[in-house]
């Protein structure tokens, strides 16, 4: 992957494709990480100012905040900060739930920010652009209709590593590429530690199809658990239907 020709590459696409949806921008969360950074800049390349970024904190890292925005006022990115803790302690009191730490109340917080986004795309005629590379894709590391709730995915056929490298094309800050990935669901809570596998070895393994185990079987096993995150609803076919192949 020649860096360079990539973004061009990306730029078109973005552009291309909000064109034809008949939109008018790009709307997307900035959440202090390489990839939702890459994204943001990425979007103001293509779009100039007709783009949103929203940092939308829900009992977060206040590091990450800080981070998301030395991101857009580094490049002059539109952004707003949507506070979600609120609503997420009403979700919870309405649930019947306490705030601890699960999976299924940590999994609100992308659910929440993907409403968010949604509102502001529906007010300003923008499309969702989403954040998940081709690493967190391939083995289901994202929300179910949460982060991966998006209209548009730019770099869904990036591996980590890749989006790095772009990264340090565009210039991004040393400390953004170089931070633990993290979705920042828990205090402490980091993208490998969940995964139980390196970035390194997953990458590795998308791009020969080699890895040592347990790995190996580790990953194709996610691949297999998550398949239904990265199809459609599951439907039956009218029976009129059931005779073509």
């Amino acid at each position: 992957m020649v860096p360079q020709e990539e973004v061009e590459r990306i730029v078109h696409f973005l552009r291309e494709k909000v064109e034809e949806a008949g939109a008018r921008g790009l709307v997307f969360g900035m959440s202090g990480g390489v990839d939702s950074s890459v994204v943001a800049v990425l979007a103001q390349r293509a779009l100039e100012d007709s783009i949103l970024g929203l940092i939308m904190p829900c009992y977060s890292l206040p590091e990450d905040a800080k981070d998301a925005q030395l991101v857009a006022e580094t490049f002059s990115i539109p952004y707003r900060i949507v506070s979600l803790e609120k609503p997420f302690d009403a979700f919870l009191e309405v649930l019947g739930e306490e705030k601890n730490l699960t999976l299924p109340l940590a999994n609100l917080k992308p659910r929440l920010r993907m409403c968010t986004l949604y509102f502001f795309a529906n007010k300003l005629n923008y499309l969702v652009c989403g954040s998940s590379n081709r690493s967190e894709l391939t083995v289901g590391y994202f929300t179910k209709y949460g982060d991966g709730g998006v209209d548009i995915a730019p770099l869904a056929h990036l591996t980590k590593k890749e989006v790095r490298e772009i990264a340090s094309f565009l210039g991004l800050p040393e400390k953004i590429i170089t931070k633990p990935p993290s979705a920042g669901l828990w205090p402490g809570q980091t993208d490998e530690g969940e995964m139980g596998i390196t970035y390194e070895i997953l990458d590795r393994f998308i791009l020969t199809g080699e890895a040592e185990e347990p790995y190996c079987s580790k990953i194709l096993a996610m691949v297999e658990r998550s398949t239904h995150k990265r199809r459609l609803p599951l439907t039956l076919l009218p029976k009129e239907n059931l005779s073509l192949p």
